[in-house]
């Protein structure tokens, strides 16, 4: 049968939604919960986060899912179609930004883990500028997303939707000081690619307490 026409969504989801009976639900869901825009609790939300998860793929729809971190409001806010956030210099392999050359569509997840219990995703089309290039048209960009560090290069998301992630499994963490590597931690190049003794500790040994996640479901 045809499928009804919607603003969101891809056609495999609507597809599989009729075929598990839960069109009527995702209707709904569209027309209640996702935004073509950043609403000003989105903006106010994201300003407020510290961290976000990346979605991208190339252009033969090779995926690859990534992470970045900063101090709360890293992830800039122009307006409500728009937001941007620095990458800096890593380990060379530029594997989110190298996706977007190929294939500019980016999904981001931004998440509260410690008091709303929410998570806000941010979907949209990215565009890489270069630092000096993006200020000269934004000059109220931050100056100091990373102490001592410039960014490289700038992502900038022209948002086509957001929509809220249920608190129910998203579980609750409690800010904690980092712990100091012991001496027996590898190094990140050799993590998770040189063999270890079997005397080793486990990787999560010497964390703090305060550290730990502990489930918590909501509705």
């Amino acid at each position: 049968m045809p499928l009804p026409p919607q603003s969101f969504g891809s056609a495999g989801e609507r597809r599989l939604q009729q075929h598990l009976g839960s069109a009527d639900r995702a209707t709904r869901f569209y027309d209640q919960q996702v935004r073509p825009h950043l609403t000003a609790e989105m903006r106010e939300f994201i300003g407020c986060q510290s961290m976000v998860f990346l979605a991208t793929a190339d252009s033969h729809g090779e995926c690859d899912a990534s992470f970045r971190a900063g101090p709360p409001g890293f992830v800039h806010v122009l307006d409500e179609r728009t937001l941007v956030y620095p990458e800096f210099r890593g380990n060379g392999v530029l594997a989110s930004a190298g996706n977007m050359t190929e294939n500019p569509h980016l999904g981001m997840l931004f998440v509260d883990f410690t008091h709303h219990h929410v998570g806000l995703h941010v979907n949209g089309v990215a565009h890489l500028y270069a630092d000096a290039e993006l200020r000269a048209s934004h000059p109220g960009l931050p100056t100091d997303v990373a102490p001592g560090r410039g960014p490289d290069m700038w992502v900038h998301l022209s948002v086509e939707e957001a929509y809220i992630h249920c608190s129910k499994y998203i579980p609750h963490l409690v800010p904690g000081p980092r712990p100091t590597p012991t001496a027996d931690r590898p190094k990140d190049a050799d993590y998770f690619t040189s063999s270890r003794s079997a005397s080793a500790p486990a990787a999560t040994s010497g964390y703090p307490v305060e550290a730990l996640m502990t489930g918590r479901e909501s509705s």
